[in-house]
């Protein structure tokens, strides 16, 4: 799988795995204390208002509330501890009498049907987590594993998947070394389900085609789009003005310079001591699949790559992510301190800040992808050089000590 899941391609619903079992999130947590919570609050105001305001509605809703919440052990454990505060509420105040016969046993009864309801939603969670484990099954199925490295590139992969529902995104990523260069892709198809992954499909085995046989970087943006415009003469309806969203990046065999081909797509970002540089188109294009109407014309923008600097490609399920106000999640600020050169630990960076922004769960597919250049390796030249320079220092030392006597026969 990669190291440290670099490669893998690793699905998340907000959850944290342990053990094979989903941590909960902080919200989910806060509301599984809520039926306690309502408990607590019909014994604070029975006792405050001295058994004068009926309580008993509080203590009805809480095994519903806990229906949706909690376990079925945890419906029924709510639903007695209900019944036994309200019985204690009754006998602290009065005698009970048969008035109290019905509300009672009303609160038994919205305990069973808490209980069958959930029974019922367990059930159709079950039955939606299969739905979304075929659907990542198939997701990495389509998804080329990644290796670890390429040339002098060390590369990392992450897939994070939504599960809002059992549906397949349209989030890819590759990378191909080739005697034009290594060449990246990053692309969001628009729309989810099996035409999205078609279309997935079509452009890996394109991109994968050009990259070997186009000599320049417009010519393989130029058969990606000619691709896409024949996926969409193929289809109809909604599904006859989709698009996807790339960019499509390049490092020559010398390393001198990365050209970057932006289609409608979030700014890369370069990460180097300490610092974060979002790589913005100079010429704004439209996505892959719209090309028609801006032209001919493939800007391409050049940037340096230094060594030991990291290349973050995503999709929008990571720039896009939300927190409880609406706020979307800035990269930028979270890669802006010094990090090890190192691309798995810069995703995972980038991971655990989106998480913590949007407390555990994403609103859409995330997917991202990072390469760090090494350092080049020393040449032969190098090497000469610096045996060179250190020649005389170890001759010196390594010099053996003469311990021989004159000779006493007078010769010299």
């Amino acid at each position: 799988m990669g190291r440290g899941m670099r490669n893998g391609h690793k699905e998340s619903n907000g959850h944290r795995e342990s053990g094979g079992r989903k941590e909960p999130t902080e919200r989910e947590r806060r509301l599984r204390g809520l039926p306690a919570a309502i408990i607590a609050a019909a014994l604070v105001l029975s006792f405050f208002t001295r058994g004068s305001l009926n309580t008993f509605p509080l203590l009805v809703a809480a095994p519903v509330v806990a229906a949706p919440l909690l376990s079925l052990r945890g419906t029924v454990a709510t639903g007695v501890a209900a019944n036994l505060v309200g019985l204690g509420l009754v006998l602290l105040r009065r005698e009970p009498t048969d008035d109290e016969l019905v509300p009672f046993t009303s609160l038994v009864i919205l305990t069973v049907v808490a209980a069958l309801l959930n029974v019922l939603l367990a059930r159709d969670r079950a039955e939606l987590r299969t739905s979304r484990e075929v659907a990542a099954v198939l997701q990495r199925a389509v998804l080329p594993e990644l290796p670890d490295r390429v040339g002098r590139l060390a590369v990392a992969t992450r897939y994070e998947v939504a599960h809002r529902e059992a549906a397949i995104g349209g989030d890819f990523f590759a990378i191909k070394e080739t005697s034009h260069g290594i060449r990246m892709l990053i692309a969001d198809v628009r729309g989810k389900g099996l035409e999205a992954i078609r279309t997935v499909n079509v452009l890996l085995g394109s991109f994968h085609e050009a990259s070997y046989h186009r000599p320049d970087l417009p010519g393989v943006v130029r058969q990606l789009e000619d691709r896409m415009q024949e996926i969409i003469s193929r289809s109809s309806g909604e599904e006859a003005e989709s698009f996807t969203t790339a960019v499509i990046a390049e490092l020559p065999p010398d390393h001198s310079v990365l050209r970057v081909a932006n289609r409608g797509h979030s700014a890369p970002l370069l990460v180097h001591d300490g610092k974060v540089l979002p790589l913005e188109p100079t010429t704004p294009a439209l996505p892959l699949g719209l090309g028609m109407l801006g032209g001919d014309e493939v800007p391409v923008d050049l940037f340096d790559l230094p060594s030991e600097a990291t290349l973050v490609l995503y999709t929008d399920g990571i720039n896009e992510a939300r927190d409880a106000d609406g706020v979307f999640f800035d990269p930028v600020p979270v890669l802006s301190r010094p990090l090890p050169p190192d691309p798995d630990t810069v995703l995972g960076t980038v991971l655990d800040a989106v998480f913590r922004h949007t407390e555990g769960r994403l609103q859409d597919d995330a997917a991202l992808f990072a390469v760090t250049l090494d350092p080049p390796a020393p040449t032969a030249s190098d090497t000469s050089v610096a045996t060179a320079l250190d020649a005389p220092l170890s001759t010196a030392l390594d010099a053996p000590v003469s311990t021989a006597r004159p000779r006493d026969d007078g010769s010299p």
